[in-house]
């Protein structure tokens, strides 16, 4: 091969490197959104093209949306072989994998319990050094707080969006949210957020979820810690923008990355709630690692597209 400069070298190499990641994040988005669509063969192909791209660096999380389109789409072979790479990069959340109805059907395969077990001892070599104590109270509140949310579909679908067996679910997922609520806070106020060190990603991560389901004052008097968080690494962007987006929401204001969405009292109709500096929302997603608006508005069944404002 001819000998090129250090400089130019240095050029093509990069270049080389973002289109290939540019191509591995397009086909993830588009497999993201045909899961979304329920088009979960679709989805499914395309976290395997998506993967196949030079310089594909997917995410246990990647491998793991892989493998739920796989069951979805009825092929359980592919679905445990993305299960256990999303074991090997590094999945941790146990009690996700037990609760996700998307693996449902998987449950009475004979490669289930094995994969289980195999999943559970990677998760407890890496929590050999974690506060196990605080993982284990941390864990549980995960489970209890995801168990009630994981049932919404089911009975939407079984019995309708204003039916009493949704009444009585929501009664049960506020009852639990209160009670979490109360241990979250007694942990941040006595020790402060914890790191992933302590006790994971998915330890940081039930914090914020409990918090972010919590009322606007609980909200308001915790960001600034989460915003500590994340700022040190112990808690995503994106789930901080979540939470800033639903207190100014909850402010009166616009949010500001598009995360937040209300159904319109004239209308019926799910849209988006106020978006400051709208016609950019989409660049302060992208430097966060979120995905953009449209995408994301696919997860509830909604087309968008920015409409400038009519002056």
């Amino acid at each position: 091969m001819k000998k090129v400069t250090t400089l130019l070298a240095t050029l093509l190499i990069s270049s080389s490197v973002a289109f290939a990641q540019s191509e591995f994040r397009k086909l993830n988005q588009q497999a993201a959104d045909a899961y979304a669509a329920k088009n979960y063969k679709s989805s499914g192909t395309l976290y395997d093209q998506a993967f196949k791209q030079a310089k594909a660096q997917p995410t246990s999380t990647d491998l793991y949306n892989a493998a739920c389109s796989w069951s979805l789409a009825g092929d359980a072979t592919k679905a445990f072989q993305y299960l256990n790479k999303a074991t090997a990069a590094g999945w941790e959340n146990v009690a996700h994998v037990k609760q996700d109805t998307d693996l449902t059907r998987l449950h009475a395969d004979k490669r289930w319990q094995p994969m289980l077990a195999k999943l559970e001892a990677a998760v407890a070599r890496t929590e050999a050094n974690y506060n196990k104590p605080l993982k284990q109270q941390l864990d549980s509140i995960y489970a209890s707080d995801q168990g009630g949310r994981l049932k919404y579909d089911a009975i939407e679908k079984q019995y309708g969006i204003k039916s009493p067996e949704m009444t009585a679910l929501w009664k049960e997922i506020e009852a639990t949210d209160a009670r979490n609520l109360q241990r979250i806070t007694k942990l941040l106020d006595t020790h402060g957020w914890p790191t992933k060190a302590e006790v994971g990603n998915t330890g940081t991560s039930t914090v914020f979820l409990v918090i972010q389901h919590s009322d606007l004052a609980t909200q308001e008097k915790y960001f600034s810690m989460a915003k500590q968080a994340a700022e040190r690494g112990d808690l995503s962007k994106p789930a901080l923008a979540l939470l800033q987006d639903r207190i100014l929401i909850g402010q009166g204001k616009p949010q500001i990355y598009g995360s937040q969405l209300h159904t319109d009292p004239t209308t019926g109709k799910t849209v988006f709630s106020p978006i400051e500096d709208e016609a950019h929302v989409d660049e302060r997603r992208a430097a966060i690692g979120m995905e953009p608006l449209a995408s994301y508005a696919k997860r509830f069944g909604l087309e968008y597209k920015y409409q400038s404002p009519v002056k």
